[in-house]
């Protein structure tokens, strides 16, 4: 079985009857809109694009006449307890076109840690990255990333998470591949619900 399917498979075994019932609606995304997305980043993970021609976005996503929000991706955040949904391949090439700045993390010796020196200085440049993750708090809080500019330190198709408050920039992966194999070996903790 390859990865993006055993990811899926074990994704669909975790979720709650709603939250499957909501994902089954979900159709792979257009081959136009995969072949512009490949077109404009060459570098895009095999993976990432076989997950987008499996499921088209989770993030108020209006497949029919249906809607639906389906938390299906994760980070280290909160013990990788924080879920994620996955934008569309449309989302994707609109919100990857805005220069992230991590300049202004830089300019404090006391927020020298913010910014993971895997990841470049000049920070996350338009048609250098691909933004394919919100967090269940609509982005405001957390949103991952694709970078294909690293710093020497890195690797190009590392994974980079946002946090909010404080700010922060960190690799939680070294490619999609990877990221995709730490949901699986962390059992995707994200979906377990608490139990006070």
């Amino acid at each position: 079985m390859d990865l993006v399917n055993q990811f899926l498979t074990g994704l669909r075994a975790r979720l709650s009857a709603e939250e499957l019932d909501d994902l089954n609606t979900a159709h792979g995304a257009a081959q136009e809109d995969i072949d512009t997305l490949r077109a404009q980043y060459p570098d895009c993970p095999e993976s990432l694009i076989r997950l987008l021609e499996n499921i088209d976005g989770t993030y108020w996503r209006k497949y029919g006449d249906k809607e639906i929000t389906v938390c299906i991706l994760g980070s280290d955040v909160e013990e990788g307890r924080y879920p994620y949904y996955l934008l569309s391949t449309e989302e994707m090439l609109k919100s990857s076109k805005q220069e992230e700045d991590v300049s202004y993390l830089l300019e404090y010796e006391e927020e020298e840690e913010a910014v993971d020196p895997k990841i470049n200085s000049e920070g996350l440049l338009p048609g250098k990255y691909i933004h394919f993750s919100d967090c269940m708090n609509n982005g405001g809080t957390s949103r991952l990333y694709i970078d294909f500019n690293p710093s020497n330190l890195g690797v190009k198709g590392q994974i980079i998470r946002f946090l909010h408050d404080p700010d922060e920039y960190a690799v939680i992966a070294n490619s999609f591949d990877a990221y995709l194999q730490m949901l699986i070996d962390g059992e995707y903790v994200y979906l377990s619900e608490d139990e006070d």
